[in-house]
């Protein structure tokens, strides 16, 4: 946009200095011209009037010597013609064609005194001409040559002047195009960088009141809205989290009256029956700690994804950890459930050397958790397997088995609240892992990305930028304790 409008500034402003420049070097060559034709008229009129006395006397000595004069001092010819024979100075003859033509008009009595406009860069001369007699008869006529060399180099100086004040007259609109553009689209900018940032985080800070009136306006117009937004995402967010808490003391309560009723339960219907009521009360209690979870983990993702995208580190400056010993703790963790569903893990060598990322370790072990568990329980008697990848600026974490897969559709529903795939909708589950996983990552500046596959199946990475020794977040053990996944509930 600036472009653009700078573009059109800049071609108004070019066509401004060009029509001044345009109608000042008119002025310039009309001035001059008319300058010089008044000057050369009053000459050959004295030359005239001469001429007239020497018809009237008949001696043609004086005027002759007039002539030498005026074209020694000017260096321009003078041509009469006279009943009794032409005089010339100055090597003006009839041999001209415009001298021709000036000499047959000056007969007719027709006066020629006007010159053409000044160009800078003309050559050559022209002649002016008039007739002399008395009122009834003409006498003789009078030709000038005007060499117009003089009034072209007056001229060019001009044009040079005129050039100069023009180039220095652009630079300066161009340059004020250019702060009168940045001034306008300023506030533009903030005001498009601030709703970027208040679609990622649900916050952004108060906008500077400057430029035009109008868009200071709307500046403060947006800080009331996004306040406004603001607050109304802290408060869904937190009655959210704060359902679902109180959520859990109800439900524990009935969990407990459930116990203490199936002491009571004589025949098996009433066991079955109980037990099917057990078995939805765990599924809201899942769900319910789910909606903690997520809470949790959307609280985190906004707070610091101010940080920007992938690559940029958060507010909350994680520590630099080698994912590896996470992976290996999380891997001996699923084994048991892997074995019960027929599973097998395989987690990869480690790189050499060792590779490090800005993360916060519990959150990384609970993200890796969920996605093998997600492998483990979607993809029964798969082969799971486990590693880091390294490359040139990134590090990800791949957690990937051969089961069935999703399809690329599924794959990019997957992160949605509540999405489960059709293929798994007897598998118990809420919907709510890979939302998870996905708003940890970008908590910690990474992403999470889901993949097919080969030769079938799914491939889970978090991809998080590559810290290097000695640069990224100060380091430490790596560990965030205060954090762990038992703190989300």
């Amino acid at each position: 946009m600036k472009l653009r409008v700078l573009g059109i500034l800049s071609v108004l402003s070019v066509l401004i200095v060009i029509f001044a420049s345009t109608a000042i070097l008119t002025s310039a060559s009309r001035e001059l011209t008319q300058e010089l034709q008044i000057n050369r008229a009053a000459a050959l009129n004295r030359l005239a009037q001469v001429a007239f006395d020497a018809a009237t006397d008949g001696e043609s000595t004086q005027l002759q010597a007039e002539m030498d004069r005026y074209s020694e001092l000017y260096g321009e010819g003078v041509l009469i013609g006279l009943q009794q024979g032409t005089l010339r100075s100055g090597g003006l003859s009839e041999d001209r064609a415009d001298v021709r033509d000036a000499v047959a008009r000056a007969k007719l009595n027709l006066n020629d005194t006007t010159l053409s406009p000044l160009q800078p860069f003309g050559t050559g001369s022209e002649v002016i001409s008039r007739s002399f007699g008395s009122a009834s008869q003409v006498l003789g006529e009078a030709v000038l040559e005007v060499n117009l060399d003089a009034a072209r180099q007056k001229l060019r100086e001009r044009w040079l002047l005129v050039g100069l004040a023009a180039a220095v007259l652009t630079a300066v609109l161009l340059l004020g195009a250019a702060r009168v553009t940045g001034w306008v689209l300023r506030p533009v900018h903030r005001l498009n960088a601030a709703v970027t940032e208040l679609e990622a985080t649900g916050r952004t800070g108060q906008l500077p009141e400057d430029g035009p009136p109008e868009l200071r306006e709307l500046s403060r117009s947006f800080t009331r809205m996004a306040r406004t937004v603001s607050a109304s995402i802290d408060s869904q967010r937190q009655l959210i989290a704060d359902t679902s808490h109180q959520l859990r003391n109800p439900v524990g309560a009935l969990r407990l009256r459930i116990d203490l009723l199936q002491l009571e339960l004589q025949t098996a219907r009433e066991h079955k029956a109980a037990a099917g009521v057990l078995a939805e009360l765990e599924r809201v209690e899942e769900i319910l700690d789910g909606v903690l979870r997520l809470a949790t983990a959307e609280h985190r993702a906004f707070e610091d994804s101010a940080g920007g995208p992938l690559g940029t580190p958060s507010r909350g400056r994680p520590g630099v950890i080698d994912p590896y010993p996470v992976l290996q703790e999380e891997t001996e963790r699923a084994g048991p459930a892997a074995r019960r569903s027929g599973s097998t893990i395989l987690l990869a060598d480690p790189p050499d050397p060792a590779v490090h990322i800005a993360c916060n370790a519990a959150e990384l072990a609970q993200m890796v958790g969920e996605l093998i568990n997600n492998a483990i329980k979607y993809a029964p008697r798969a082969r799971i397997s486990v590693a880091v990848r390294e490359r040139p600026d990134t590090v990800t974490v791949e957690i990937s088995d051969d089961g069935p897969g999703l399809s690329a559709e599924e794959r990019a529903a997957a992160t949605s609240r509540f999405w489960r795939s059709p293929q798994a909708r007897e598998i118990r589950g809420n919907g709510l892992g890979m939302t998870i996983v996905d708003k940890l990552a970008g908590a910690n500046g990474g992403r999470l990305l889901l993949t097919e596959a080969s030769p079938h199946g799914l491939m889970a990475g978090l991809e998080f930028p590559r810290v290097f020794h000695g640069h990224g977040p100060d380091h430490d053990d790596g560990l965030d304790h205060d954090d762990g996944p038992e703190a989300l509930s």
